[in-house]
Parts: C-alpha cells; sequence; structure tokens
C-alpha cells in the first residue's frame, strides 16, 4: 500500500506494446528515451519503467547496448529510481529478456509473473493509417497465435540471475493466478519483502478493467501476501486514469506511461509522458495525496539507491 499518502507514480516511457506508427510522440531513440523519463520524473513520477528500442524502426530491443547510452544519460541528469524491464517483448526468449538487469544491476526490474496470451492484434485495426515500418503489423499479428513465455522456471531463472545485484522486483501480476505463483516463491524464500506488487489490467489475455477486477485483485492479494507487500496499478488503454483514481482512493500506487497508453483522453494523444504524470497527479492530490519523491520511494521499497547500480 502507499506508505501514509505517499503516493509512487511508476511512468513506463515506451514499452514494446505500441509501434511508431501509432503515435509520433512514442519514445524511440536513446535521445528520446532519456528525455521521456526526465520529463516524467521531473513531472512527479518517483520510478521510470524503462524498455530499449532499435532507433532506426522502434522495434524492441533488448541488448545492453541499446540500454547504456539513455541509462547514463539519466543518472546524470536525475535521482530518479531506473527500473529495467525483463519482459522485453513476446517474441523474446528468457535469456535475452534479463540481460539487461543483470549487466546494470539497477534498483528494480519487472518481472512478469506468469505465461500468458498477451493478445495486442486488435490494436490493427484500430489504426487506421498505413504502418510506416513492415515489422509493425507482423508483429501485433503475431500475438493472436502467439504467447509471452515465463514458466516457472523462467521466473526462478530471473530471480536467481539477478539475487546477487541487489535489485528487487517490479511484480508484474495480470491476473490472480499470477498472486498465487508469487506467494509460491515468497514461501520459498525466492523473494523478499517488501514485494512490489504491480496489478496490471486490461491486457488481452489478463484480468480486465472492472471495478470489480481491482477490488478482486486487492483483496487477494490482500490475503496471500499480508503486510510483506506494497501495491501498484495500471490501467491498458482508456482505462489508465480511471484505473489509477480507484486505486489511489484504495490506498495503492500508481504507474502510467506511453507503454500503458498513448493517450491523455478520448481522442487525444499525450504529447508526452509528463502529460500523463501531470494528470494523473492532479487525480491524486485532488484526493487529498502526495506524490513520493525518488528518495521516499527508495525508502518505501527498500531499494539499494542509485548510487549501487552499474551504470
Amino acid at each position: 500500500m502507499a506508505k501514509g499518502n505517499k503516493v509512487i507514480i511508476t511512468c513506463a516511457v515506451t514499452g514494446s506494446i505500441h509501434t511508431p506508427s501509432m503515435s509520433p510522440h512514442l519514445p524511440i531513440t536513446a535521445q528520446e528515451i532519456a528525455d521521456a523519463a526526465i520529463g516524467a520524473a521531473e513531472a512527479g513520477a518517483a520510478v521510470v519503467h524503462l524498455h530499449a528500442r532499435n532507433p532506426k524502426d522502434g522495434r524492441p530491443d533488448q541488448t545492453p547496448e541499446a540500454f547504456a547510452p539513455f541509462l547514463k544519460v539519466i543518472k546524470q541528469r536525475s535521482n530518479v529510481v531506473v527500473n529495467i524491464t525483463t519482459g522485453g517483448s513476446p517474441t523474446m526468449m528468457v535469456e535475452e529478456r534479463v540481460k539487461p538487469a543483470a549487466t546494470f544491476k539497477p534498483e528494480v526490474a519487472s518481472l512478469n509473473m506468469g505465461t500468458m496470451n498477451f493478445g495486442l492484434y486488435p490494436m490493427i485495426p484500430r489504426y487506421k493509417g498505413k504502418f510506416k515500418h513492415d515489422w509493425e503489423e507482423p508483429y501485433l499479428e503475431g500475438t493472436r497465435k502467439g504467447m509471452f513465455k515465463n514458466t516457472l522456471a523462467d521466473i526462478e531463472y530471473i530471480l536467481t540471475t539477478c539475487s546477487g545485484n541487489d535489485t528487487r522486483f517490479e511484480i508484474e501480476c495480470y491476473d490472480i493466478g499470477h498472486l498465487y505463483t508469487l506467494k509460491h516463491f515468497l514461501d520459498r524464500g525466492v523473494v523478499k519483502p517488501p514485494l512490489f506488487v504491480q496489478s496490471v489490467f486490461g491486457i488481452l489475455g489478463g484480468i480486465g478493467t472492472h471495478p470489480e477486477d481491482v477490488i478482486m485483485m486487492k483483496r487477494t492479494a490482500d490475503r496471500l501476501l499480508g503486510d510483506n507487500y506494497h501495491w501498484s496499478v495500471l490501467g491498458a488503454g482508456a482505462s489508465q486514469m480511471r484505473i489509477a483514481a480507484q486505486a489511489a482512493a484504495m490506498g495503492g500506487n500508481v504507474r502510467v506511461g506511453m507503454e500503458d497508453s498513448l493517450w491523455l483522453g478520448p481522442g487525444k494523444l499525450a504529447e508526452s509522458n509528463a502529460q500523463q504524470v501531470t494528470r494523473v497527479r492532479q487525480i491524486l492530490e485532488g484526493l487529498g495525496l502526495e506524490v513520493a519523491k525518488p528518495d521516499e520511494a527508495r525508502e518505501i521499497l527498500s531499494l539499494k539507491g542509485g548510487d549501487k547500480v552499474a551504470f
């Protein structure tokens, strides 16, 4: 839960879900990703969740070499907590996905709690223009018969690969069963509290976006994890701000960013990640809540500190 009235805002600035043709504002190059992360931090994000992309065509790139340029810039220009994905994209194997986190030893890395259908193909008919790059439509269509693979062995591989780095995890739970998987690893001592649980709503293949889905996810986490976790939420697409508002009113932390939604409102593309952070901050402050600064987030989540990373 949020500590006192301090709410941690995470901003996922680019991700691997949306493709470059969908928005001219989606960060692609290392400079754009760095600027987006720093702008989000200046707007109030305590944590930035980072993916890398090929600067020429925008496809997901999980090589450490793709992360290095923007990680260094962000560290030089901001005190924000850096979170490196181990999710990569649905087309990647676990050995490829874990490399940046293993290499750079961030304070936080993301970790998906299960193999799942990850349907991105419904976005194809929603995009009315012509795709700029030949990889985009096949990539989205491939999720109709593909999946995101994170078996129990894969999860343990990621956890043990990063275990000596004092990296904590943004534990992404897309369904109720993922909470039970997390409880399994907690009971075995493979993950240590305090856990940072990110409940994800609205991905085809995972739990939906109904208010009762949000309540059920929190109720189940409370029952399984007790006082061992801090709760955060993200809503995909149009549900982003609504789910953030509901969860914040329930004592949760929130995640926004162009990985999760390209929009600021109906029919209006977000021009920056900072705009989404500003919008959710207005919601939080309207509820009488305070936004956690990066060092406050470090204290709440028991992070090792920005001086103990390898970038």
